[in-house]
């Protein structure tokens, strides 16, 4: 057995070295839940909706979206959120701004999150000037 069979962390610097020729974007994801059922997330949405669409207005905003159950077959009033931020504690003071969570209709939970692989492909098809994204 090695010694990193026994390790339960490693310090953020490690990760970076071992993938110092990836992407390291660092970004906060903020998982969001109801504190007492769907009345209340309902009730702001609307509010919330726009709060969202004002963070991604001014860049601030990756991407976000709500939870499906696991099954996909519905909604439990989970949301995640995903943002541009200079600290997790930059990040926890969006998160609170949001109506859906001063209002209480929901409580966060907000991690560091470092994006190195993926891919993001766009189409652009100018004869019918559709566009198209994977």
């Amino acid at each position: 057995m090695s010694d990193a069979d026994d390790l339960k962390s490693v310090p953020a610097a490690g990760v970076k070295e071992a993938s110092k020729a990836m992407l390291q974007m660092q970004l906060y994801a903020i998982f969001t839940t109801p504190t007492d059922g769907l009345g209340a997330v309902f009730a702001n949405l609307e509010e919330h909706l726009k709060f969202q669409v004002e963070l991604e207005r001014k860049g601030i905003m990756f991407a976000a979206g709500p939870m499906w159950t696991d099954d996909e077959q519905s909604w439990e009033g989970e949301g995640l959120v995903v943002i541009r931020a200079a600290s997790r504690e930059a990040a926890i003071e969006i998160a609170r701004a949001d109506p859906m969570h001063r209002s209480g209709a929901r409580n966060f939970k907000v991690r560091p999150w470092m994006i190195n692989e993926g891919s993001l492909t766009l189409r652009f098809d100018f004869s019918t000037q559709a566009f198209g994204m994977s």
